[in-house]
C-alpha cells in the first residue's frame, strides 16, 4: 500500500500525469547521466612510454602493452579503468604521470572534457525532479521522501548519526593524514603532497610499515582459487551446493550457477546466478548485484519460480597465459556481490514484492553484502583460497599477519570519505532547492560538507558529483548513508559468529543456520529490525562496527 502512495496512486488529474511524465523524464536523465560516465571514462586514453611507468605493476604494464597494440599504436595505453587507474595512481614513481591520470579521472562528464559527456546540467534537472516529485506527493524535499520506505526514520536522525560518526573518526583521520605528511616528507622527499600524491604515499607507507605491498598479496589469489574458496565458505556455513549450469549469456566470459540444498524430498534447486568477473570496453566500472528475476510462487499456474541473480566486477584480466590475480580488494568485492547475491537467492518467500532483495529497506540492503566482507580477513577462511600463481603455495601465515596489522591503515581517513559522500548527498537532497538555486551551489554544497568533515583537501577542479552514479543513476539519491548505516547491522551480526567460532577456527553452523533463515530467508517480508532482533536478540549496537574499523580504542592524542 505505502509503495502504490509513493508511486503516485493517490494522485488525480494534472497531478498524476505530471508524476508521471516526472518518472519518465527521470528515468532518461538518469541513463544519460550512467552513459555519460562511461563514454567519458572510455574517452580518455594515454600511450606512455616504458620509461614513464616506473614503478608500475608488470601484469599492469603487460596489459597495457597489450591494450595499445590492440589499437595498432606504439607504447602503452593507460586507461581510466580502475584496474589500470589505481595500480599507476598507487606504484608510478612519475609524479607527472600520476597527475595526468588524476586529472582526467576527477574531471570526467564535466565542463573541463568534452562537452557531450558534460552531466552538470543533467544534476541540475535531476534535483529539480526529484523535489517536484517530493512536494507532489506531500513532502517538504526528497530526502524526507526516500526515506519514508527506510529504517531510518527522517533526515534529521540520518544526519545526526553521520555528525556523530564524523566526530569519532576525525581524530583518527587527522592521525592518518598527519602520518601520510610525515612520511612523505622524510622518506620520499615530497614536502608540499598534492591530491595526485595520496595514493602513492599510501601505498609506500604502509609498504613501510607492515613490510609488504598489494602486488606481493596480489600472487597468492588466482581468481579460480578464490572462486572456488567462496564457493566452499557458502557451501559450508548455508548449508547449499553451487554447481556450473548453463544458460545464454552477453560475454563469452560470463558464467552461470546452481545452487542447490538437500532436502528430505531429494536435491532442491535453490537459485542460479550468472557471473561476470572481468573488467572489459563498453562495460560500465565498479561491481554489483542485480536480480534477473525474483523467487515468486506463481498465481497464474502454481508452479514457484526460483530466484535467479547478476553478480557483476570489474577485475583485471589474465595476462600471459596465468589467470586473473585478484588483490585483496578484489577478493573482498567479491565477497560482498556475493553476499548481495544470496540475500537474493536463498530467500524463503514465495510472494515476489517481499522475497529476497524485493521490499528490504533500501539502509539495510548492504547487511548481507558488507557481512559476507568480514570472511575476507579470516585465516582459516584465506588458507583455503589462497595459491601462487607460480608455485602453488598457499598465502604465508606472516603475510596473512602483515596484512591484518595493516587492515585497519587509514580507516579513519576512509571513514570520513564515506561519510562526506553521504552527509553530501542527504544535505543536496535537503537543502538544495531548484527554485532559488544558482550555478555552482552542488559544489558549493560539497566545498561546505568538505570543511566540515574532510581532513584531506580536495582541488577545486575536481567534480566529484559529476560521476557520482550512485545517487544520480544507481538507486541511491539521499540514501548513500545505508553503506554506513547497514555497516553498523552487518559488525554487529558478524560479532555474532566471533563469539561461537569453534576452537578449530571453523564458523559455528548452527550460528550460520540462525543468520541464514532469521536475515537471507526472510528478504523483506518482515522489517530489517525485526529480522535483526531475531538473529541477535537485540537491537544494533555501534562497538563492533568502531572495534572493527581499529577505532574502539582512546581517541588519539
Amino acid at each position: 500500500m505505502r509503495n502504490f502512495v509513493l508511486g503516485g496512486a493517490e494522485l488525480q488529474g494534472d497531478a498524476k500525469k505530471r508524476f508521471a511524465d516526472i518518472q519518465e523524464r527521470q528515468a532518461e536523465l538518469s541513463q544519460k547521466f550512467s552513459e555519460n560516465a562511461l563514454d567519458a571514462t572510455d574517452a580518455f586514453a594515454y600511450y606512455a612510454a616504458f620509461g614513464e611507468l616506473e614503478g608500475v605493476p608488470e601484469d599492469v604494464v603487460s596489459a597495457a602493452r597489450a591494450a595499445a597494440e590492440a589499437d595498432g599504436k606504439e607504447g602503452y595505453k593507460l586507461t581510466l579503468k580502475m584496474p589500470c587507474y589505481l595500480p599507476v595512481m598507487q606504484f608510478a614513481k612519475s609524479s607527472a604521470l600520476r597527475e595526468k591520470l588524476y586529472r582526467a579521472y576527477v574531471t570526467r562528464a564535466s565542463e573541463f572534457g568534452d562537452a557531450a559527456f558534460d552531466n552538470t546540467a543533467l544534476i541540475t534537472e535531476i534535483l529539480a525532479l526529484r523535489e517536484e516529485e517530493a512536494k507532489l506527493l506531500g513532502y517538504k524535499n526528497f530526502g524526507e521522501l526516500s526515506v519514508v520506505p527506510k529504517m531510518a526514520e527522517s533526515p534529521e536522525q540520518v544526519v545526526k548519526f553521520l555528525r556523530d560518526l564524523a566526530t569519532k573518526a576525525k581524530p583518527y583521520g587527522e592521525r592518518d593524514l598527519a602520518d601520510l605528511r610525515v612520511f612523505a616528507s622524510e622518506q620520499l622527499s615530497i614536502t608540499d603532497p598534492q591530491p595526485w600524491d595520496w595514493s602513492y604515499i599510501g601505498e609506500k607507507l604502509k609498504e613501510a610499515r607492515y613490510a609488504f605491498s598489494e602486488q606481493e598479496v596480489k600472487q597468492y589469489f588466482p581468481a579460480p582459487k578464490v572462486m572456488a574458496g567462496l564457493f566452499k565458505i557458502v557451501e559450508t556455513l548455508f548449508e547449499v551446493s553451487i554447481r556450473r549450469d548453463s544458460a545464454p549469456t552477453w560475454h563469452p566470459s560470463v558464467e552461470f550457477y546452481r545452487i542447490e540444498r538437500q532436502t528430505p524430498e531429494g536435491v532442491q534447486k535453490v537459485g542460479q546466478f550468472y557471473l561476470d568477473p572481468s573488467a572489459r570496453a563498453a562495460k560500465r566500472g565498479g561491481a554489483w548485484m542485480d536480480d534477473v528475476r525474483a523467487r515468486w510462487l506463481r498465481p497464474d499456474n502454481g508452479v514457484l519460480q526460483t530466484p535467479v541473480a547478476q553478480l557483476v566486477c570489474n577485475f583485471a584480466s589474465g595476462v600471459d597465459g596465468k589467470p586473473p590475480l585478484l588483490t585483496h580488494d578484489d577478493v573482498t568485492t567479491l565477497f560482498h556481490e556475493f553476499g548481495h547475491g544470496l540475500h537474493h537467492m536463498l530467500t524463503q518467500v514465495n510472494e515476489r514484492d517481499v522475497s529476497g532483495i524485493s521490499g528490504v529497506e533500501w539502509d539495510a540492503v548492504e547487511l548481507p553484502s558488507q557481512f559476507m566482507e568480514n570472511f575476507c580477513w579470516e585465516w582459516d577462511v584465506l588458507s583455503h583460497m589462497t595459491a601462487h600463481v607460480d608455485t602453488g603455495e598457499p598465502l604465508p601465515r606472516a603475510l596473512f599477519d602483515k596484512m591484518t596489522a595493516a587492515k585497519n591503515f587509514q580507516s579513519g581517513l576512509q571513514t570520513l570519505r564515506q561519510i562526506e559522500f553521504s552527509l553530501f548527498d542527504m544535505l543536496l537532497h535537503t537543502e538544495y532547492h531548484a527554485a532559488t538555486a544558482q550555478p555552482g551551489d552542488v559544489m558549493a554544497l560539497l566545498g561546505k560538507v568538505r570543511a566540515e568533515v574532510a581532513v584531506m583537501p580536495s582541488p577545486p577542479f575536481s567534480r566529484t558529483p559529476n560521476t557520482f552514479s550512485h545517487i544520480f543513476s544507481g538507486g541511491y539519491a539521499a540514501g548513500y548513508y545505508s553503506y554506513k548505516w547497514a555497516e553498523v547491522l552487518s559488525a554487529d551480526a558478524y560479532a555474532a559468529f566471533e563469539e561461537t567460532v569453534g576452537a578449530d577456527g571453523e564458523p559455528n553452523i548452527e550460528t550460520g543456520r540462525k543468520y541464514r533463515q532469521a536475515i537471507l530467508e526472510a528478504g523483506g517480508s518482515r522489517s530489517a529490525m525485526d529480522s535483526f532482533k531475531a538473529f541477535r536478540g537485540r537491537e544494533p549496537q555501534l562497538d563492533a562496527l568502531l572495534r572493527h574499523q581499529g577505532m574502539a580504542e582512546a581517541q588519539p592524542a
